[in-house]
């Protein structure tokens, strides 16, 4: 079977290619018109694969670049020094950032302190969700204490419903998402993983895990 394409020039197929994408731009632009919504939403970046935190930076370095107030709490990575602290302890005048987590479950084996740290990590994270300065807050790991029901899931589900204020945007990363945080999001991305160097005997390296 011959392709649409064949024996058309390249004038042709310019011309073809243009009618297309005016099509496309009309579909497009009549979709686009009636997204009248602005609100704070609520971002989760999870599933198995790499680049759920990275994700979540992502957008604080883009809404650092429109000059917004932002919030970060660690619920976990507490004890790394990573290339996104270095670069945000630059800008203090807009970035606040509480480190809470004091390294992987399996590393402090203490199921009590584990508990503390998830809960002082969720108060400081509800002050920055609640301040008027801040409009962006990142919960980053907040899906593992979840997981490990460290916290109260009716009580962070509660909370983003109801007093989570219209115009801030929250976003929390870590593998296995409640079923309940994802029904309350507006945003949901699953990492799905592919390929891991780890698995085949390559450790984590600065500048691409940290």
């Amino acid at each position: 079977m011959a392709k649409i394409t064949d024996g058309m020039t390249e004038e042709e197929l310019d011309a073809r290619h243009a009618m297309k994408m005016k099509k496309k731009k009309v579909a497009r632009d009549k979709i686009i018109a009636t997204k009248t919504i602005e609100k704070g939403l609520i971002i989760v970046h999870t599933g198995k694969g790499k680049g759920k935190s990275t994700a979540g930076f992502g957008m604080i370095f883009r809404a650092l670049g429109h000059g917004m107030h932002v919030g970060i709490v660690q619920f976990v990575k507490g004890k790394w020094e990573t290339g996104e602290r270095i670069v945000l302890d630059r800008f203090p005048d807009l970035v606040t950032i509480r480190t809470m987590g004091e390294g992987f479950t399996w590393e402090t084996q203490d199921r009590q302190r584990d508990i503390t740290a998830a809960k002082n990590a969720w108060e400081r994270a509800k002050d920055l969700i609640r301040s008027a300065e801040h409009k962006l807050v990142l919960c980053d790991e907040l899906n593992i204490v979840l997981r490990y029901e460290y916290l109260d899931i009716a009580e962070v589900v509660e909370f983003l419903k109801n007093e989570k204020p219209d115009d801030v945007h929250v976003i929390i990363t870590g593998r296995n998402a409640r079923d309940e945080i994802i029904e309350i999001a507006d945003l949901v991305t699953e990492m799905t993983q592919i390929k891991h160097p780890f698995r085949s005997g390559v450790k984590a390296q600065i500048g691409i895990e940290f």
